[in-house]
């Protein structure tokens, strides 16, 4: 969700709300069951969250719906380090009617960080999240009786979204992404650019000098990445319209000192090993044409006007150039990089209109 991080998610919310955090019990939650169906029948509400055990250690999987029967969306979150699980009420809950909702904590993040704090030299790799994604996709399958998924990533997520669905697009019934990354240097540097040339349109010294001081990327300085993203919100800001309040009402499971404390240690461990401390992270690595640019799923991209993080000219290229036996664009006025109205009618949209009927 925040690619690349001011602060973390608590203090991005500007302490209006406590979130991320989990009840004391949640941590002691018992597994999801691992074995056949869950789905009694059709009809069966669906709310269920607890530890799966995938590729190793007990991962976070939230999974909320009305009918068994409806398609199952997997959201892969964005930050990294910015699971959205505690928030799928607010955000999610309309699409609750029709499908079926499941989160999954990413290693290194929210509750599964938790549940499995890494030790401070134990590195995340792209590879490794991909494969912990694909075992998500299959355990959801044979819990739900679900032939296939309808997989959803954005930012962050995007770039696990794409590896995913490359990697195993048999798992799902298409792909859909929001604020797609595609390579890291060409994001950072279109990013940049955009940004320093809003500056200048308005004349606003004081950004202009603290951009022009970090100069173009590549950096070095792990703070960078956090000095840009502070002032792209600002810009993004004044020109898209914001998300209810009422989205960020964190449920009750993540209401407790001990998993906010997680949740923002979850973010710092992530965040670090994205952009890494001499800017050699899991960004500076991510070239998402370089593995191949057909697929053998349908591809949607929903792109916001004003994303100035990973802005439209170099998510457009990337979508002109992939084969897929179905794609479509659409970019929006009024929406940026973070979650907005906007953003989330267009995915309800291209659910309800373009991969229903593919799931039925």
């Amino acid at each position: 969700m925040n690619l690349l991080r001011s602060s973390s998610l608590c203090r991005w919310l500007a302490g209006a709300l406590t979130v991320c955090a989990q009840a004391a019990g949640a941590a002691e939650a018992a597994p999801l069951a691992t074995a056949g169906s869950v789905c009694s029948s059709p009809s069966q509400r669906l709310d269920e969250q607890g530890f799966v055990p995938i590729n190793g250690i007990e991962q976070w999987v939230t999974i909320k719906g009305e009918r068994c029967g409806n398609p199952v969306v997997l959201v892969v979150h964005g930050g990294p380090g910015n699971p959205v699980s505690m928030f799928s009420d607010g955000l999610y809950g309309p699409w609750q009617k029709d499908f079926t909702i499941v989160h999954w904590d990413q290693r290194g993040s929210g509750m599964t960080y938790g549940r499995n704090r890494p030790a401070e030299d134990e590195a995340l790799t792209v590879a490794q999240l991909r494969d912990d994604g694909i075992a998500v996709a299959s355990y959801v399958a044979q819990h739900l009786g679900a032939r296939k998924l309808i997989l959803m990533g954005g930012s962050w997520g995007s770039i696990l979204g794409i590896q995913i669905a490359k990697a195993r697009p048999d798992l799902f019934h298409a792909y859909i992404s929001t604020a797609q990354l595609v390579n890291g240097q060409a994001n950072l540097s279109s990013s940049y650019a955009a940004t320093l040339a809003r500056a200048k349109a308005t004349a606003d010294q004081e950004n202009i000098a603290k951009l022009e001081a970090l100069g173009p990327p590549p950096w070095r300085d792990p703070r960078n990445f956090g000095i840009l993203r502070r002032v792209t919100r600002r810009y993004e800001a004044a020109r898209t319209d914001p998300a209810p309040k009422a989205w960020w009402q964190p449920s009750a499971l993540y209401t407790t000192a001990k998993a906010e404390a997680d949740y923002e240690a979850g973010e710092d461990y992530s965040y670090l090993q994205f952009v890494g401390l001499k800017g050699d992270g899991m960004l500076s690595s991510t070239d998402l044409p370089s593995l191949g640019l057909k697929f053998e799923l349908p591809v949607f991209f929903v792109q916001g006007e004003e994303d100035l993080v990973t802005t439209p000219d170099v998510a457009r290229r990337y979508f002109d150039s992939i084969d897929a036996p179905q794609k479509d664009w659409v970019l929006l006025p009024r929406m940026g990089h973070d979650p907005n109205p906007a953003m989330l009618g267009a995915q309800f949209k291209y659910l309800k209109e373009r991969v229903l009927p593919l799931a039925q």
